[in-house]
């Protein structure tokens, strides 16, 4: 993906927040034990960036396990419905590369499903300034379940209509721009047309969970959630709707009571900052 796609697609989002907020999927509790344990200490009382934060999503869920979070999200239409669904949490305006926080203020940086959306080269110093020793950057994504049959069709149809690399950048399948190390090869989505390495450090350590889980949920829900991908969001309207028509014919074909079970394999990589 060339930069002027990279850029256009990571500001796709402003103009679909609501929808982003109301249909993506959220975490499990079993990931933030996986965060907790790998980092060897709670997230309850801690102080946690979290980056790329979008509408809230995980931050919501980081500080119903008591964290004292801190949204940092560069979208406007993005931080305006942070602040619209959850009035309770802080969030600034800023990205991962360029964070404007002071030195060692942190014991979490988190990166859900945005990590994809930095300079990995950038980001990573940005990170590790901020954390305390000792603290943890922390990155993840829902990957939906590659051994599902009806995913890998998905898959084919949405390479039918936008190209051999339809993708949605940082989700499934989604190559970083940037390989400085690489942590065990991830969960592969055939809707997606190659492995994606997840970068995180260079000359780090990083540790890795999976986590499953999954969610029923209703066919216009499914599509919706599918809409608020960028692969989508920057194409027209009308081709928007001529493929989530076709695309909702195809899934009652399988999925006759038109109800969905979404099954997710979430991908965690944890880099610890050395202590001191």
């Amino acid at each position: 993906m060339d930069a002027a796609t990279h850029t256009r697609r990571a500001h796709s989002f402003n103009a679909a927040a609501g929808s982003y907020a109301a249909y993506r999927p959220s975490y499990p509790d079993a990931l933030f034990d996986a965060v907790e344990d790998l980092a060897g200490r709670p997230l309850s009382g801690a102080r946690v960036i979290d980056v790329g934060a979008g509408t809230g999503i995980a931050s919501a869920r980081l500080a119903a396990r008591g964290a004292h979070v801190l949204g940092v999200e560069p979208g406007a239409g993005m931080a305006a419905q942070y602040r619209l669904d959850h009035p309770g949490l802080p969030v600034v305006r800023g990205d991962g590369n360029a964070l404007p926080l002071r030195d060692a203020c942190a014991d979490f940086v988190t990166y859900a499903q945005s990590w994809h959306w930095t300079d990995p080269e950038r980001a990573l110093p940005e990170a590790l300034r901020v954390l305390r020793p000792g603290g943890a950057l922390a990155a993840w994504w829902n990957i939906s379940d590659p051994e599902e049959e009806w995913v890998a069709a998905q898959g084919a149809r949405l390479r039918e209509w936008f190209g051999a690399g339809a993708q949605a950048h940082g989700a499934p399948g989604a190559r970083a721009a940037h390989t400085l190390q690489q942590t065990p090869e991830p969960a592969q989505d055939p809707r997606y047309g190659h492995a994606r390495s997840r970068v995180l450090a260079e000359k780090t350590d990083s540790a890795s969970r999976t986590v499953r889980w999954s969610r029923r949920i209703p066919l216009d829900h499914h599509l919706a959630n599918l809409a608020s991908h960028s692969i989508l969001l920057v194409h027209d309207e009308s081709t928007r709707n001529n493929f989530l028509a076709a695309e909702r014919a195809a899934l009652l074909a399988v999925f006759p009571d038109a109800t969905i079970e979404e099954k997710y394999i979430v991908e965690l990589t944890l880099t610890r900052h050395p202590a001191r």
